[in-house]
């Protein structure tokens, strides 16, 4: 599974937003719809974050382990 699906089904999952994760990212929804949608690549910084607000670890998310 790629980094952005994952990304997209745990936002999913916690019934959030898009809009919701890019106020949590402090970016514009445009920018953080672009990283959903895998036309730019997601910043290490954002990941990190991201895995501490899902409380996943970094492999997790970007697909190296399954649970």
């Amino acid at each position: 599974m790629s980094l952005y699906r994952r990304v997209r089904d745990l936002r999913e999952d916690r019934d959030l937003t898009q809009k919701d994760v890019a106020i949590l990212l402090n970016m514009q929804l445009t920018v953080y719809q672009r990283y959903e949608r895998g036309e730019r690549e997601l910043p290490l910084w954002a990941a990190i974050k991201l895995a501490d607000y899902y409380k996943v670890t970094l492999d997790f998310l970007v697909g190296r382990m399954d649970n």
